[in-house]
């Protein structure tokens, strides 16, 4: 006779068995196809400059859980998320000396100190690639040309500069569409910008395959699609406006959507749910606070990009935006006092 046993507990109940190591891999996957095309469009400096970001990355957490007398905890996939983001945000021909010590200081001082994952303020990969703009200014706004014909037979001589030595940027170089209309008001084409023929860091160039990226975490459910639409939205509004008010001076809204890494930064930077609210209505409020930023940057800050200092002042925002928006615990009034 066969019987079956049922088993009642209290809740939560595991609806679905998605672990955090899951997500972070989904997350690797959605990385996949801009990784491959910056690899196409910058040939073997972006694959090296990414690689060292991924790599110091994952031993410098391997080495501070090891310090700490802990389990590593390189198999959940976060840190080699933190070294592709880094990666993608940095030139091509960034020096690997650099890229190294910006996967250090984004696993230590961006997540480690913070007590690990789940527990970091500030995303960790943008944490590192502010530091290193602050320490290495005139390299990280060192650009070049995406598809030279020698780009796989040849590597960047920045790249294999010595640590503390001054690198040496080879001739040729260009500027990024963001750079072109802050100081010289051109604006390169839409189509362009979108497929990612123009210069830039390694992973910001092709706004479509990151956005299909995000796409796919949405469509898994591994995203709260709420915080690249505000983000987006927001950007596209403000701007929109400034372009009609005076379309000689200001951009269009395309393309200040499909410029820079505003599409990378929008759609797996200020999604980091442990940098983001928790609340639907926190995370749109988190959401407009960063596109609007972003603009105002832009515009009229000294610097042509500010998605960087946006999501990291977001993110700053995100524990006082759940203070002030509570949800209401169910079955009780909303009582204002």
């Amino acid at each position: 006779m066969l019987t079956r046993t049922l088993n009642i507990s209290t809740s939560p109940h595991i609806a679905k068995g998605i672990s955090t190591d899951v997500i972070m891999q989904n997350v690797v996957w959605a990385l996949v196809p801009a990784t491959l095309f910056a690899a196409y469009s910058f040939g073997i400096s972006a694959v090296l400059v990414i690689s060292v970001s991924v790599i110091s990355c994952v031993l410098t957490e391997h080495f501070l859980c090891k310090f700490s007398k802990k389990g590593s905890t390189i198999s959940d996939w976060s840190a080699v998320i933190t070294g592709l983001l880094l990666g993608l945000t940095l030139p091509p021909i960034f020096p690997l000396w650099m890229t190294f010590c910006g996967g250090v200081i984004a696993i230590a001082l961006g997540k480690f100190v913070f007590g690990g994952l789940g527990y970091n303020v500030f995303n960790p990969a943008l944490v590192g690639r502010a530091v290193l703009q602050a320490a290495f200014p005139v390299a990280i706004t060192t650009w070049y040309p995406a598809f030279l014909e020698n780009r796989f037979t040849s590597v960047a001589t920045s790249l294999t500069a010595l640590p503390f030595m001054q690198p040496t940027f080879d001739g040729t170089s260009g500027a990024t569409p963001l750079s072109a209309f802050k100081f010289d008001h051109i604006t390169a084409n839409t189509s362009d910008l979108a497929l990612g023929l123009v210069s830039g860091s390694t992973g910001e160039t092709c706004a479509a395959l990151i956005f299909l990226g995000g796409l796919y975490l949405i469509a898994r459910n591994m995203m709260n699609w709420r915080i690249p639409v505000a983000i987006l939205g927001s950007v596209f509004v403000f701007s929109g406006v400034l372009y009609l008010f005076d379309s000689q001076v200001y951009p269009s809204p395309v393309f200040m959507i499909f410029s820079g890494g505003l599409m990378l930064g929008a759609m797996f930077m200020a999604t980091d749910m442990v940098g983001s609210p928790i609340t639907s209505l926190g995370v749109v409020i988190y959401g407009v606070f960063i596109g609007v930023l972003v603009v105002v940057i832009r515009i009229w800050g000294g610097l042509p990009e500010g998605v960087m200092y946006a999501i990291l002042l977001g993110n700053a925002l995100s524990p006082q935006i759940d203070k002030m928006i509570k949800p209401r615990v169910y079955g009780t009034a909303n009582h204002k006092k």
